[in-house]
């Protein structure tokens, strides 16, 4: 079974990730993250002076999906989480399911001023970050999907839930 997590920069997917494989520690869950399948900085064009992560050009597309061939083959789930996890047609008609972090718009910035991973950004990289995700981050998503506001409370346990049920049903079948 594989599982998509999406969502804009800072909405919590890799920890929304950690926390569902912690819940479900019967079932035999691996996390791939498209942030360990970027290209090489050096390769990728620049917006203004930033080099520009935020299109769906900078992930090595073929590796992340052979990846998650490869771990659904050695795994019970594998969770396939990144900024462009509807992006791309081969990726996403894998998923049984789709998760989405909503994350407005106010809390986005209020967030990404505070992370400093790489250092502050300015406000207008910051600005290009949230329009490339309007532009690039839902990509196909259409309904089926679970819909997560990222800037509330999470509820885990329904989640972990919701894929427990799921996983067995897909088992039994």
């Amino acid at each position: 079974m594989i599982i998509g997590i999406g969502g804009s920069s800072n909405s919590g997917k890799s920890h929304l990730a950690r926390s569902i494989i912690e819940n479900l520690k019967d079932i035999d869950i691996v996390h791939l993250c498209q942030d360990d399948f970027v290209k090489y900085s050096g390769n990728l064009t620049k917006y203004r002076s930033h080099t520009d992560w935020e299109l769906p050009s900078t992930i090595k597309i073929d590796d992340y999906f052979q990846a998650v061939l490869i771990a659904e083959k050695d795994h019970d789930i594998v969770i396939a989480e990144g900024l462009f996890a509807f992006y791309f047609k081969e990726l996403y008609n894998l998923y049984s399911l789709k998760i989405y972090m909503n994350l407005n718009r106010e809390t986005f910035f209020s967030r990404k001023r505070k992370d400093d991973r790489w250092g502050i950004e300015p406000y207008w990289y910051i600005e290009h970050i949230w329009d490339s995700h309007q532009k690039y981050g839902k990509g196909l998503l259409k309904p089926p999907y679970l819909l997560v506001e990222a800037g509330k409370e999470i509820n885990i346990t329904g989640i972990s839930q919701k894929i427990s049920d799921l996983y067995y049903s897909e088992t039994k079948a």
